[in-house]
């Protein structure tokens, strides 16, 4: 028994070390870089501004909306937004932002309001998203994967 604990230590020791010296937890400063970065997309949603939307992408972003194909691309991105209702009420609720080195997550909630012709009210929709990050070698902080989804559930279906 004492032999298998010393091969089991000796095995994960290798592992340990390597992550000892490995990138930190991301900074009260890199916290504070990711809320301007929630804020300023939650402003450029509510004022129609996908030009200022998309610049809080990477090149290589993705994002993955619900019930829709992947966009891959800054430019799939903003030519996305570009078709979309303008909500007259937009807001995101963070929920826990956390991260190790030049990568961290955003989660939380949203909710929109938005008026679409034929509609006799507005329509309001509440869910969930969360986000990736990757600090940028300028120190800022820009968007590289996003998902998110309704808390509607879909119209059952018969099969």
């Amino acid at each position: 028994m004492r032999f298998r604990s010393l091969a089991v230590l000796l095995a994960v020791a290798p592992l340990a070390a390597g992550c000892a010296g490995g990138p930190g937890p991301i900074t009260q400063a890199d916290r504070d870089a990711i809320d301007a970065v929630r804020t300023a997309y939650q402003d450029a949603i509510a004022a129609g501004d996908v030009a200022r939307m998309s610049a809080l992408y990477t090149d290589d972003a993705v994002e993955m909306p619900p019930n829709m194909p992947i966009r891959e691309g800054k430019a799939a991105i903003e030519a996305a937004a570009g078709g979309q209702p303008q909500p007259s009420a937009f807001s995101l609720t963070p929920v826990e932002t956390d991260g190790v080195g030049d990568l961290a997550y955003d989660r939380g909630t949203f909710s929109y309001t938005v008026s679409m012709e034929g509609m006799p009210e507005p329509m309001t929709e509440t869910g969930k998203y969360v986000v990736l990050l990757r600090k940028q070698t300028d120190g800022s902080w820009l968007m590289t994967t996003s998902i998110w989804n309704s808390d509607t559930r879909l119209p059952e279906t018969e099969m």
